[in-house]
């Protein structure tokens, strides 16, 4: 389809011209909505209140980003994600802030947040620490919905910090955040919960994954050693030595690693080691209590 003059071009058609380019993409099923999504975010920037109503609205009106959305079309063709692109997306019901230097919050690490939510109503004013905070969504989130607890916050990348802190703030919650290995700037402290998302990708399934995550997403946050298990062999322990009696250790886990995780933690001295599953009822998060 060959664009026409931007004097001549209406919203619909361009958004039309973007769903044509996205259908030759990696996910033609969601070129239309991509294609609405690009043109939204362009328009917000001027007005952030413009949404897919306004945007339906005024559909026959002329489009004055024409160029700029083609240059987003492009860089969605080669796979860059739509949340890197606009920098921004959403995770229990909160805006985010995210960049190549962060993982893309998944839908899926709600059901961490809300086993720790439940797990955190067992104590009068927890302190609760996330490890590989990344985005700082899992912190954030935590800190919003309970404002009683304590939130600690760590990770490796300078870089994911800022844009950790960057979110906090806006989402007007109060953290500690520190840059170091795992639990190290916080030995010596004790936790009701440590909570943590930790890389688990196999190495070796770097070839599997789709371009979005291979190509984009930060390898440090991905991959964890041939089996995906390292982090958790180094974390495990040390969460267990930062948990008071009774405390929980709560992680998010890959496909297939339920019984791996299950043996790290019963080996390292935890108890009632159980899982919850995801929609598919593929185990997706692992929980187990200090003695």
């Amino acid at each position: 389809m060959q664009p026409t003059s931007l004097s001549r071009q209406k919203v619909r058609a361009l958004i039309a011209e973007g769903e044509y380019a996205l259908a030759e993409g990696p996910h033609p099923e969601r070129a239309r909505l991509d294609s609405e999504a690009l043109l939204i975010w362009l328009f917000r920037r001027i007005d952030p209140e413009r949404n897919r109503a306004w945007l339906i609205a005024h559909w026959n009106n002329p489009a004055d980003h024409a160029t700029e959305f083609r240059a987003l079309v492009q860089r969605r063709l080669a796979g860059e994600p739509i949340q890197y692109i606009t920098g921004e997306t959403e995770f229990y019901g909160l805006p985010f802030r995210v960049t190549r230097d962060v993982l893309i919050p998944r839908p899926e690490t709600e059901h961490l947040v809300e086993k720790v939510i439940e797990l955190a109503a067992r104590f009068s004013a927890p302190h609760i620490v996330d490890v590989g905070t990344g985005s700082g969504c899992i912190a954030v989130a935590l800190a919003h919905k309970l404002p009683h607890a304590a939130l600690t916050a760590i990770d490796l990348s300078a870089a994911a910090l800022d844009i950790a802190e960057e979110n906090a703030k806006h989402n007007e919650v109060s953290i500690r955040f520190f840059e170091d290995d795992l639990l190290t700037p916080v030995a010596g402290e004790r936790f009701e919960i440590v909570v943590s998302n930790p890389p688990y990708v196999p190495t070796t399934d770097r070839p599997t994954l789709s371009v979005e995550v291979r190509d984009y997403e930060p390898a440090l946050a991905l991959f964890a050693g041939d089996d995906g298990l390292e982090v958790y062999r180094r974390l495990i322990p040390q969460a267990l030595a930062s948990l008071v009696p009774g405390g929980f250790l709560v992680l998010e886990i890959g496909f297939g690693q339920s019984s791996a995780i299950a043996d790290l933690l019963r080996d390292s001295g935890f108890q009632q080691v159980d899982f919850v599953p995801d929609l598919q009822s593929i185990p997706r998060v692992a929980f187990a209590q200090h003695p």
